[in-house]
């Protein structure tokens, strides 16, 4: 582990164990406690990737592993966000204290999955994040958020199993959980069945704790069910770094794109694609807005693992920006749906309607994550959309390029549908809607800022892939 990454574990850790004392009686500090600890964080780690010294030279002088680092500034990022609006979002609840603690607590445990160096222990902060997660999704005590949280449960219990199997036969075959050995292993030659077995369930795990299909049962019921801004952590972090980020790691050590473990990078692709389509398709159907944004999660998940699965330096930077990109759009898309929750009293999109003038800034901060979703420059999710189907055609997967790019117009079909619906349709009855507060606007705005500032900045953000992680960790 990063020594100088552990203070992003520890602080939040602290903080969680400080709210039950310190907001015992004005539940408000809570609050408090968990925006102060998570800006501090932030903007700690945002001075050290947007020096302007470390850009200069281009970003030679920032410290170590460069994937980590952004993992945790994207953590940081959107929990802040979530607490600050859920600050605003809550009025009063029974379970305050507990809520931030248990907020807190994530990310403490997201930091620990991201700046780890071996398996057995990335194994162990996801199962922490899993109950953390789980305690969440009933944070409302509402029947529909006790459902989604055991099929969450149920459904990602067998991915613990899996993962446990493959770890104790990874042991066996290599000798050791670290990244090290495992990456020294594969480049040594071709690895034994048992260690590609083990591999491919700790795979399986991650692809079901993530939420691919065919293992996404869980995620609509989960995020539909949830508390508002819980919906929004999950969607906006919780299975990227559960799940996904363990998968780009795999891919990073297994060096699919040299040949080795062909059959576990292809299944991988063939899954990645499964997701967009079925994703995509799901997403054109739903009358709920939760559930659309769901199966819309569901498909972009299937894009980052579908790079992953290619494996080649040019894709797997192209993921792990996929991967930044997509929690900042999808970030604010949750984000606004529960400001709709909150407004109009529902998330069912028929009974929406003619918001865009009652409710103009969450209409036009939706249009900027839509389209950076659906891949429009030159918004973010552009940029990393065409480094995944540039990967792909210069790697040989020709279909899946072209397939890539189809569903990014289906993916804008069912945006605008969804646009259309709910801003720019005929007014609905729900009539004496108004615009949320501005502190619930403000992280919504930042992180749209921060969806038009990547893409606008597109260069600087591709050298430091680049310079920070293709060069350094892949090639």
């Amino acid at each position: 582990m990063e020594r100088g990454l552990l203070a992003y574990i520890l602080i939040p850790l602290l903080s969680a164990i400080v709210i039950p004392f310190a907001a015992r009686n004005k539940p408000r500090i809570a609050d408090i406690i968990a925006n102060v600890t998570l800006l501090a964080g932030l903007a700690n780690m945002a001075y050290l990737l947007l020096n302007p010294s470390n850009i200069a030279e281009s970003f030679s002088n920032i410290p170590g592993d460069g994937f980590s680092l952004l993992m945790v500034f994207t953590i940081y990022l959107v929990a802040l966000c979530v607490v600050f609006f859920s600050a605003f979002f809550a009025g009063p609840m029974a379970n305050r204290q507990a809520y931030f603690c248990l907020m807190l607590i994530s990310v403490a445990a997201m930091c620990g999955v991201v700046t780890t160096s071996d398996f057995f222990t990335l194994y162990i902060y996801i199962e922490v994040l899993a109950v953390t997660s789980f305690a969440l999704i009933t944070t409302d005590d509402t029947s529909a958020g006790l459902e989604g949280a055991i099929k969450y449960f149920l459904l990602t219990f067998p991915a613990s199993v899996s993962i446990i199997v493959g770890l104790s036969l990874l042991l066996l075959s290599v000798g050791g959980f670290s990244f090290e050995n495992v990456k020294m292993f594969m480049s040594a030659g071709s690895p034994d069945g048992a260690a590609l077995f083990g591999i491919g369930l700790i795979l399986l795990g991650f692809l079901i704790k993530a939420g691919v299909a065919p293992f996404h049962a869980w995620v609509p019921d989960a995020y539909q069910g949830s508390f508002a801004p819980v919906s929004t952590h999950l969607a906006g972090i919780v299975t990227k770094i559960s799940g996904i980020y363990a998968i780009i790691r795999i891919s990073m050590l297994m060096r699919f794109s040299e040949g080795e473990a062909q059959a576990l990078a292809g299944t991988l692709m063939f899954l990645g694609m499964l997701s967009i389509a079925v994703g995509a398709i799901a997403a054109l159907r739903q009358k709920d807005l939760k559930r659309m944004l769901a199966f819309s999660s569901i498909s972009q998940l299937g894009y980052i693992v579908l790079a992953a699965g290619l494996g080649t330096p040019l894709a797997l930077i192209a993921a792990i920006f996929h991967l930044f990109n997509h929690a900042t759009f999808k970030t604010v898309l949750f984000l606004n749906s529960a400001s709709l929750e909150k407004a109009a009293g529902t998330t069912d999109m028929d009974k929406m309607g003619g918001l865009e003038h009652a409710m103009p800034w969450t209409s036009w901060t939706s249009v900027i994550a839509l389209l950076s979703t659906a891949g429009i420059p030159p918004l973010s999710g552009f940029w990393s959309k065409l480094l995944i189907i540039v990967a792909l055609w210069a790697g040989g997967a020709k279909v899946y390029a072209l397939l890539a790019l189809l569903f990014s117009i289906v993916t804008l079909a069912y945006f605008m549908v969804m646009q259309k619906k709910i801003f720019f349709g005929k007014k609905s009855a729900a009539a004496g809607i108004s615009e949320v507060s501005a502190p619930m606007l403000a992280p919504v705005v930042l992180m749209s800022a921060v969806i038009v500032a990547v893409g606008l900045l597109f260069p600087y953000f591709y050298a430091y892939l680049v310079e920070t992680i293709a060069k350094r960790m892949i090639l």
